[in-house]
């Protein structure tokens, strides 16, 4: 793909690192739709997932997201299309996701209904759909649901309030689930999927550094690294406001205070076309700050790991299997 090209772009993988290896979610409310967008990436992933889940007006106003649980014909319609027409062509999985609904015989109606449409696997976030992330999750229905799953041979995952490999291992356990999906914890810092026993979760400030270096040598859009590097960092960090008014892939470097970077930050935003605006006040006073504290540790601040993104690469999905 040429790097310069202006079009917005949709789904991007690593042809070597990521193919097949990922799963592709979908929002639909139509079953030929579902199996025409889902027909453009069949090649390329290990599944197509539904999302029935999503509570945000944007999707639900469609008839898509969470909107479906109320509409379960059309839920297994679009189920049923795509696992005859796009799952066993390619030989991939079809799945889907699900909120629990108002009382356990519902929810486990609306699985095994879920379940007789030749899906390989049902995630259920463990809320309702009126429910918020603050509200904690209720997992009273959980083992019913795993049973359900069970009886009909599909694989069931977790999901809400998940925050770290080690929890999600033990609520496996303790539910019977084969697999637990981290989100709001994972997007914060993604070394959440790393064991304890491994070396556990790292500062942001780790992984935001080695984040932007991964990120400039896959030519990573700027909009899109942009848009992570504001979930990676604290919004109570001051860098957290610099990089809110970079506009550039050497600004942020030159803000976070990642001078080794420069050289690939202004390689790639040449070949992308970025203009690179003088930096502003602001963020030279960050690099500055980051600088002199940067020379204030030397010599007696603990070795970084270089490798963190690369062992998380190899070792971390949005779904912990057993």
């Amino acid at each position: 793909m040429n790097p310069t090209n202006k079009e917005s772009i949709i789904y991007r993988l690593h042809p070597e690192r990521e193919k097949g290896k990922l799963i592709f979610q979908i929002g639909t409310a139509k079953p030929e739709l579902a199996v025409q967008a889902a027909r453009l990436v069949a090649e390329d992933v290990a599944g197509i997932d539904v999302n029935s889940g999503c509570p945000k007006p944007f999707s639900t106003s469609g008839g898509m997201g969470a909107a479906l649980l109320k509409d379960p014909d059309r839920l297994c319609s679009i189920l049923e299309a795509l696992v005859k027409e796009v799952g066993v062509p390619f030989g991939i999985g079809i799945s889907v996701k699900i909120r629990i609904l108002d009382t356990q015989d519902k929810t486990v109606n609306l699985v095994r209904r879920l379940c007789q449409t030749g899906i390989h696997g049902l995630t259920v976030h463990c809320r309702t759909t009126p429910m918020r992330p603050r509200e904690r999750a209720i997992r009273e229905q959980l083992k019913a649901i795993v049973r359900t799953c069970h009886e009909a041979g599909v694989s069931c995952l977790m999901n809400g309030d998940v925050e770290n490999r080690d929890q999600a291992l033990q609520l496996m356990q303790e539910y019977g689930a084969d697999g637990a999906m981290i989100a709001t914890a994972a997007e914060k810092n993604p070394s959440v999927f790393r064991a304890r026993a491994n070396g556990g979760i790292v500062p942001w400030e780790v992984i935001t550094r080695n984040y932007m270096e991964e990120a400039m040598k896959v030519d990573n859009r700027w909009g899109n690294t942009k848009f992570l590097l504001s979930q990676l960092i604290p919004g109570k960090e001051d860098k957290f406001i610099n990089v809110a008014q970079c506009k550039s892939h050497e600004q942020v470097v030159q803000g976070l205070g990642y001078t080794e970077l420069l050289d690939l930050a202004r390689d790639l935003d040449d070949r992308l076309e970025i203009n690179r605006p003088e930096l502003s006040r602001i963020v030279k006073r960050a690099a500055a700050r980051e600088e002199k504290a940067r020379n204030t540790r030397a010599g007696d601040a603990s070795e970084e790991p270089s490798d963190i993104i690369s062992d998380m690469a190899a070792n971390m999905s949005l779904t912990i299997a057993a």
